[in-house]
């Protein structure tokens, strides 16, 4: 029978040596962690400082940049060392190393482009990712802090426009023009500082053009950033959609159309009531003083659908305004004119469907209100 004999090696393991104090305990040393402002359209250099917790003072790291490159042998793309790139840095007393490149050295051209900085040293080493990334932003058209589309006569919107280099506060002036179609020439908007306000209003494009491209230069370090951004304009319309009930219930008899909130007929914010003998909506009593008042003229279905304010308020005009309406009858569809107040933006446009009726009890409705920019700050 043949005997097996199992045999040990005695031959050294090329352990790595584990950090320990002076105790001989084993030393959980930190991670390294490299952090970076970055670099922009606008910026010609950028800084990376690494923390090295398992590196020594006076050790030196040896420094480059990768980037996605075609080997010579040819291939797909591969994060490759970039010639000319290699740095070294000494680290000082707090464990750090912080190298500079430029712009140029790291080859970023467009948006998007980037490198991988690496560090290397005896006991420590770490990497980070550079992204070039756009200075400038231009928000879509707002109207106090949310976004609106551009419509003509709603008066007038604006987009924020800010720039903000990684080396700092942007100090000069945004240069902003716009043109309404493609081939016509650039007009001067005016210049502006980052963050301001630049003006956009639906009134400003000509009868029959509904585009207007707006032009966004900064300038800073021999670099130039522009946003070019496109805007259409629409027809007039209605700008919210709401829904309510008039209920003869106590309390509920009265309609508040800019709150969207049910009140008593009573109240002075009632703006329409309901009558039940015979059913009606009516003007409310107590709102329509001072001048405030709400009028109607009967429509249809399909101008509720349409959703235009040209069409809607041609029909009124071309009505007999009345204060108080039969919900019943026709198509249950009115167009309205409501007065808030003395100043143009107080005069509200809208349009009312009735959706059900509860014969001597309640109506049911939906309705369209709104056509300034203005109303969205009185309209809740």
């Amino acid at each position: 029978m043949a005997s097996v004999v199992s045999v040990w090696s005695c031959t050294k393991q090329p352990y790595y040596d584990i950090p320990r104090d002076e105790n001989g305990n084993v030393v959980i040393t930190g991670v390294a962690k490299t952090t970076s402002a970055g670099i922009t359209t606008l910026d010609d250099n950028f800084t990376v400082t690494s923390y090295l917790p398992n590196a020594k003072s006076g050790d030196v790291m040896k420094v480059e940049l990768l980037q996605l490159q075609t080997p010579t042998s040819g291939g797909s793309l591969q994060l490759l060392p970039m010639a000319g790139t290699q740095k070294e840095v000494t680290l000082g007393s707090d464990l750090k190393a912080t190298v500079n490149y430029t712009r140029n050295e790291a080859k970023l051209v467009n948006v998007g482009d980037y490198v991988t900085v690496t560090f290397a040293g005896k006991t420590d080493a770490a990497t980070f990712r550079v992204n070039l990334k756009e200075a400038a932003a231009v928000s879509n058209p707002q109207f106090n802090g949310k976004d609106v589309d551009v419509i003509r006569g709603a008066g007038t919107a604006s987009f924020k426009a800010t720039v903000t280099p990684a080396s700092g506060a942007y100090a000069g002036n945004i240069v902003v023009k716009k043109k309404n179609g493609t081939n016509e020439p650039w007009q001067s908007v005016g210049n502006f500082a980052s963050g301001d306000a630049v003006p956009v209003s639906g009134d400003d494009f000509a009868i029959g053009k509904d585009t207007m491209f707006y032009s966004f230069t900064s300038t800073q370090a021999g670099y130039t950033d522009e946003i070019v951004k496109s805007v259409v304009a629409s027809a007039p319309y209605f700008l919210l959609k709401k829904s309510g009930v008039l209920d003869v219930t106590a309390g509920k008899d009265g309609f508040n159309l800019l709150n969207g909130k049910a009140v008593a007929a009573t109240d002075t914010k009632g703006v329409i009531t309901i009558g039940t003998n015979p059913l009606s909506i009516n003007q409310g009593a107590a709102w329509a003083t001072g001048g405030k008042g709400i009028s109607f003229v009967a429509s249809s279905a399909n101008t509720y659908n349409l959703n235009n304010l040209t069409t809607a308020k041609n029909e009124f005009m071309a009505g007999i305004p009345v204060t108080s309406i039969d919900p019943s009858s026709g198509t249950g569809v009115y167009v309205f004119k409501l007065v808030n107040g003395g100043s143009p933006s107080d005069v509200l446009w809208g349009m009312v469907k009735v959706n059900k009726i509860t014969p001597a009890s309640s109506i049911e409705f939906e309705y369209r209100i709104g056509n300034l920019y203005d109303h969205l700050a009185v309209i809740q």
